[in-house]
């Protein structure tokens, strides 16, 4: 596998959010179970806000260029704040394997509105590895769905889940060219904040009867998978293409498989170790640049043996 030596930031920032997100699913199944999914993002979103915010007041982040607030405003909304809301909800109504399944459809888009609205283009490594790595997403969600239950509620609303993410990575991305990752991290949290403050009143009365792991597993998916990977997603993401980006949180569901293995004892079968194996070959095929451009960059590649 190859990759050149200005990539490896970008690759660490990218590694760093996938093992965050893929560990915000463990504690999603035990806040869940206290809170609803409106008071449960917003909870998430504050959390996360606080300590972005006193991150930016140390860092004495500035206001945003005025070019920078459209990608802003509608990554808050979309991915902050929809996405968290829809998902939260999706996940009680379908088993794990469908939610898998059908949110994975999120990179896919991101790659389609990429080469479409940002003209990156669709290389045919992205393409091959994408549909890898897709595969072995439908084969871990088939094996660990079991005898769970769908709806077609809960599969719509993953659905809407993945087109939030994908339009929120895409609306994400010229942002980034104007304003620094803590700054398009911090502002598109407080958006999506304010977006989800509508559901306040359920927070504060749910909150005063939640157990308390349930709480500070509320509290950890906004420090942890919200403020830490969302701003190392967009370190990431400026320095690469957003189809590649995308196409790296196929690791997640392998990761996931992994933390329910060690932290909950629950060991997966074959199938699940089979798919986990497509996705992150598919993520290292889809991050492989192009024979293409690596003579145009003219830059002597890293080998990894």
């Amino acid at each position: 596998m190859v990759f050149r030596k200005s990539e490896w930031p970008a690759m660490a920032a990218a590694g760093v959010t996938v093992v965050a997100w893929a560990s915000a699913f463990v504690s999603i199944r035990s806040a869940g179970a206290a809170y609803s999914p409106g008071a449960l993002a917003l909870g998430r979103l504050l959390a996360g806000t606080l300590v972005l915010g006193a991150i930016a007041l140390a860092r004495r982040v500035g206001w945003p260029p005025r070019a920078a607030w459209p990608g802003i405003a509608t990554s808050g909304v979309l991915w902050f704040g929809a996405y968290m809301v829809v998902l939260n909800w999706g996940e009680r109504e379908v088993d794990a394997g469908t939610a898998a399944m059908v949110v994975n459809i999120g990179p896919i888009l991101i790659a389609l509105l990429s080469a479409r609205l940002l003209g990156e283009g669709l290389p045919r490594p992205l393409l091959a590895g994408m549909g890898v790595s897709f595969a072995g997403a439908v084969v871990v969600g088939a094996s660990v769905s079991g005898g769970g239950h769908a709806s077609v509620l809960g599969v719509l609303l993953c659905l809407l889940a993945a087109i939030s993410y994908a339009g929120g990575v895409v609306a994400q991305k010229p942002a980034l060219r104007h304003a620094g990752a803590l700054q398009v991290t911090f502002y598109g949290c407080l958006v999506g904040t304010v977006a989800c403050l509508p559901f306040a009143g359920v927070l504060v009365s749910e909150a005063a009867r939640a157990p308390l792991p349930a709480t500070l597993n509320m509290v950890y998916l906004g420090v942890v998978p919200t403020a830490l990977a969302f701003t190392t997603w967009a370190f990431a993401l400026a320095r690469t293409t957003a189809g590649r980006m995308g196409a790296t949180t196929y690791a997640v569901p392998v990761l996931v498989v992994a933390m329910s293995w060690a932290l909950l004892g629950e060991v997966p079968g074959l199938l699940t170790l089979l798919g986990g194996a497509l996705c992150l070959a598919g993520v290292a095929v889809s991050r492989r640049p192009a024979a293409r451009a690596r003579r145009a960059a003219g830059q002597e590649p890293v080998r990894i043996r």
